[in-house]
């Protein structure tokens, strides 16, 4: 079954293939250089596509040789040599399969919107939700549990905008993320966001019963400027005195910096700065990436998209995923996996996790 569903797939892109082959030589095409370069680079891509599948056509052929040989042969030497050759032949095809699940998921058009942006680093922010200061509390646990994280693949982060929590913790945190070129931190971040259940006793139950508490956190692929030009004439800027640490400096001059895009009423603060510059700079930077992933929702609605699971949609208003202290055990909810190792998990262990639901996506 999985040969005959991999054939249709390809026979599919290769008709694609051809189809833009006798696109890109026509003049109107090549006269309008934007879109004989798109064009051409998804050339390209199906190019790969194709000459996988002429050798995976040549592999099925030698397969059927082999079996008529092992069925009709009487020759008991012929019938050594095809069984040979049989088990040489299938171990190929299973490779070119292997090989073809990553190459038709990122030409895929569902695979082309999931990948797009796996190569960005991101902008992680982290809320507050359901539960009061137990959830202020449960912000700065996930915020650990992702430094450790950020730590061990060597990654490297930076606070742009942190709102303190009533007693402790954090009502809000947005973070910087980067890695070197092309480690995808998008691509392993963005299974994170939804909304991240805890079930627990809190430090300030007397009376020892399991509360459960709630926060959202939102990953978004960073967008440089050349990609997203923003018209200073549709932003609002205000400035005010942070209210956070950083000595008599930042309390005594108006550093912090409020921007709010006035055609999509995104509103993003930055304070962790000293300098006003260096804060209207961060901020711009998390606004350019709400404004993209704001879009890039319109864009999927528009389309009429049917996901069928939550995996990697961005979708903050779904739990995703529950961190049962009780019982020691994190289950994520999209893929019905559960972890058995909390302690683990929280400090920063959570590359299991995250690969199961790298290759779920893939099985979409």
């Amino acid at each position: 079954m999985k040969k005959i569903s991999l054939i249709k797939k390809f026979e599919i892109l290769e008709k694609e293939f051809h189809g833009i082959g006798n696109s890109i030589i026509q003049p109107h095409i090549v006269s309008n250089q934007k879109k004989y370069k798109t064009l051409l680079k998804k050339y390209r891509k199906l190019e790969k596509v194709v000459n996988i599948y002429e050798k995976y056509k040549k592999k099925l052929t030698a397969l059927q040789e082999a079996n008529s040989i092992l069925k009709n042969d009487s020759d008991p030497e012929m019938k050594e040599i095809a069984y040979l050759e049989k088990n040489k032949i299938l171990e190929d095809l299973s490779n070119i399969e292997k090989k073809s699940d990553d190459l038709l998921f990122s030409t895929s058009p569902t695979g082309r919107e999931n990948l797009e942006n796996d190569h960005r680093n991101a902008i992680v922010e982290l809320r507050s939700g359901t539960g009061g200061d137990e959830a202020c509390l449960f912000v700065e646990d996930i915020l650990r549990m992702y430094i450790m994280y950020f730590k061990q693949v060597g990654w490297k982060y930076k606070i742009i905008h942190a709102q303190k929590g009533g007693i402790q913790g954090y009502k809000e945190i947005i973070l910087d993320v980067s890695g070197k070129e092309g480690e995808g931190v998008y691509g392993n971040l963005k299974f994170e966001s939804g909304v991240h259940r805890v079930q627990r006793i809190p430090k300030t139950e007397s009376q020892g019963r399991v509360h459960t508490s709630a926060i959202t956190v939102a990953v978004l692929p960073e967008i440089k400027d050349i990609e997203m030009k923003i018209h200073l004439s549709d932003i609002k800027k205000d400035t005010f005195r942070s209210s956070g640490s950083g000595g008599q400096h930042v309390n005594k001059t108006e550093s912090a910096v409020r921007l709010t895009h006035i055609p999509t009423k995104i509103t993003v603060e930055c304070q962790e700065e000293r300098s006003q510059h260096k804060n209207f700079e961060k901020a711009m930077n998390v606004l350019r990436s709400r404004i993209y992933q704001n879009e890039k929702e319109k864009r999927f609605k528009e389309r009429s998209i049917k996901r069928k699971s939550l995996v990697s949609t961005g979708d903050r208003s779904v739990k995703i995923r529950t961190y049962n202290y009780p019982k020691g055990r994190v289950t994520d909810h999209r893929i019905h996996k559960s972890i058995y190792n909390l302690v683990g998990f929280m400090n920063g262990n959570i590359q299991e996790m995250i690969n199961f639901l790298k290759l779920s996506e893939k099985n979409q």
